[in-house]
């Protein structure tokens, strides 16, 4: 038993090279943790004694799924424990949050599991490759969880992309909806604005400009490219008098674009734009300037 185990904690240690991590290891995972458990390992334990994945991104879970796994748990059980660790009160599931709450709906007082001891930042990162891999999660939920990985695990965008096996401006893009107001990010998933949409409106400079182009955009039914053409005209109203000749367009236009936010550049100087201290840290991450 005391080298099964030894062989248990090398294949997590492997497993969870953060060099190498991407989306696929978390069925990997799973799998590698039920072949080298023994029978003896899994346990019943008490469904009010165990808590979610404290760093689950999922917000929603669809209610008619549970209800059909929550049937097949009432005929069949549970067949594939959940992973869980032990916590200060109770345990905290690692791997498994859809067969609890099925579990709970059942009517089941106990549940098969697993215990393993993994660190937080190891729950955090399979909560976010689960439900990456298994069920999509909304943009906005996707968002968050991109956040919280980057300051829990004190990572660069470009870490985490390559952890995540998403492109670097993937990353930016979803983290860049965060700071858009509610109202605009509530369109946003439930699909009156598309990513195109968001994208633009998010160069915009205040709160009201975007909250009534995006109600503009859902009210007509605008496409992206007629939405970029508006926007486009809104700063040059704006500076008009103080604009003579741009010379420099084209390199806002590529700073802004690299950059995610409204860049300015004027007699020999540029502004570059942010909206609160996160996303100054967010641009000077990306100019790759340290604090």
């Amino acid at each position: 038993m005391e080298n099964k185990k030894r062989a248990l904690g090398k294949g997590l240690e492997q497993l969870f090279d953060l060099e190498n991590l991407n989306v696929n290891n978390v069925s990997d995972f799973e799998k590698q943790i039920y072949e080298e458990t023994s029978g003896e390992e899994v346990v019943e334990l008490k469904i009010d004694e165990l808590r979610p994945n404290p760093y689950q991104p999922r917000a929603y879970f669809d209610e008619k799924a549970l209800e059909e796994l929550a049937d097949s748990i009432r005929e069949n059980g549970v067949f594939q424990p959940i992973i869980v660790k032990k916590s200060i009160k109770g345990y905290d599931v690692i791997a498994g949050e859809r067969r609890l709450r099925a579990s709970k709906m059942a009517g089941k007082e106990t549940i098969p599991a697993i215990i393993r001891q993994l660190s937080d930042e190891k729950m955090a990162e399979i909560a976010l490759l689960e439900n990456l891999q298994r069920e999509n999660l909304n943009v906005l939920e996707e968002a968050k969880a991109y956040k919280s990985l980057i300051e829990k695990l004190d990572i660069t965008q470009d870490e985490l992309s390559k952890r995540v096996s998403k492109s670097r401006s993937h990353i930016t893009n979803i983290i860049g909806l965060l700071r858009l107001p509610e109202e605009v990010q509530n369109m946003i998933v439930s699909g009156d604005l598309t990513m195109g949409h968001a994208r633009v409106l998010s160069k915009l400079e205040s709160d009201e400009e975007i909250i009534a182009m995006a109600r503009n955009i859902v009210e007509n039914k605008m496409p992206v490219r007629d939405v970029e053409k508006v926007s486009d005209n809104l700063p040059r109203k704006k500076a008009q008098k103080r604009i003579k000749s741009n010379e420099y367009k084209y390199v806002e236009e590529l700073l802004s674009d690299k950059l995610d936010t409204k860049v300015k550049i004027n007699d020999r100087k540029m502004v570059i734009s942010f909206s609160n201290t996160a996303d100054l840290n967010r641009i000077l991450e990306i100019l790759d300037i340290k604090e």
